[in-house]
């Protein structure tokens, strides 16, 4: 009768397990995001077996718990055994558990290892968390990848409308998750990422990569991924690192090593000295107007970090009493929370220039 009560709880464990392990895979915001490199994958995998195995022992326990309760009450005349020792129950309490122990272990412990493996990458990146956003500094690629993207610079920000996070317009697809500037790397090839932090601690998480490094100022950690399918991922900081903290997305785009090679032929030269936006910057012929729309609202307008907002006069004040050379020095070169020329690398220093002057303008 026993084995027939095993039997049934079995079968109606898998009737319910199956379907609904298939169901939570479709429905990725119920279980692990799709995994897109090896070590995600390991990862996930590892996540349904020891799911299905800790599912079986509760089944097996609580079903053995309650035939006994519901079989053997008082209430139904039976009349309880006594009994003290027995040895092969004891044996088999203690082997069961451990040999499952070590086939969890096993596997796992296989998956640590690979995850730390960061030798013989094809490029690294340093990644830094500020408050809130991420820089990336391509530092040297190997093999074909050799200079491709080296010096490579960029900071990345929460690209979604204010419109849209003061609920003054609909939520955007990807509302919060995503950047004016996303990461960049080829597929195929392994890229090790070396991650600090500026101020406080962050944690750079990507699920389908299955990376989540903490990032702690003065401490360089590092780990890799290798990115199988070209395509956009997602991410977010894992660390709570203050009250932006919601608002510092990771987004990294898969493409090809041609596509990658012309994005950062593209970068390269961006970044490059510019003449002409030297002898705008001398001149104020900078679009000041523009870049504060494009750029500086991000946070000047509604004071993230400690910025000065637009227009506030009381806020401004004691900045403008240092110079214009000062404020401009600031904004080029950085200062505090805020990254060189905002974090936006690429922009002619006549319109950052300009910029800071159209903010000056509207707070006197």
């Amino acid at each position: 009768m026993i084995k027939t009560l095993f039997q049934k709880i079995g079968a109606g464990a898998l009737t319910v397990l199956v379907p609904g392990l298939v169901w939570a895979q479709d429905k990725a915001k119920w279980n692990l995001q799709e995994p897109h490199t090896s070590v995600a994958r390991e990862m996930y995998d590892l996540h349904t077996v020891v799911l299905i195995i800790c599912l079986i022992i509760f089944v097996g326990v609580f079903g053995v718990m309650f035939y006994s309760v519901i079989k053997h009450r008082k209430s139904a005349g039976h009349k309880a055994a006594h009994f003290h020792e027995n040895t092969t129950v004891e044996i088999l309490w203690t082997v069961i558990p451990f040999f499952i122990l070590i086939g969890m272990a096993w596997p796992a412990t296989k998956s640590v290892l690979a995850m730390r493996d960061t030798s013989s990458p094809d490029m690294t990146i340093k990644i830094t968390g500020y408050q809130w956003k991420w820089g990336y500094e391509y530092l040297k690629g190997e093999g074909e990848l050799s200079g491709v993207a080296d010096g490579v610079q960029l900071y990345s920000v929460l690209a979604t409308p204010h419109d849209q996070i003061y609920g003054n317009a609909p939520k955007g697809e990807h509302y919060l998750l995503e950047v004016d500037n996303p990461l960049v790397v080829p597929v195929g090839k392994k890229v090790r990422v070396l991650i600090t932090a500026n101020d406080v601690l962050h944690a750079w998480y990507v699920p389908a990569f299955g990376v989540k490094q903490d990032a702690v100022p003065g401490f360089i950690r590092d780990t890799w991924f290798k990115v199988d399918k070209p395509g956009t991922y997602r991410g977010q900081c894992a660390e709570l690192c203050g009250k932006e903290h919601g608002f510092m997305p990771i987004v990294v785009e898969a493409v090809s090593a041609k596509d990658f090679a012309d994005w950062a032929g593209k970068h390269k030269t961006a970044a490059a000295p510019n003449a002409a936006s030297a002898a705008a910057a001398a001149a104020g012929g900078g679009d000041g107007k523009g870049t504060y729309d494009k750029t500086c609202s991000v946070c000047h307008a509604a004071g993230v970090a400690g910025a000065p907002k637009f227009g506030d006069k009381a806020a401004w004040a004691p900045r403008i009493a240092t110079g214009a050379d000062a404020l401009h020095n600031s904004a080029l070169k950085g200062k505090n929370a805020m990254p060189p020329k905002g974090g936006m690398v690429t922009l002619p220093d006549g319109d950052v220039v300009a910029a800071v002057d159209y903010m000056v303008k509207a707070a006197r």
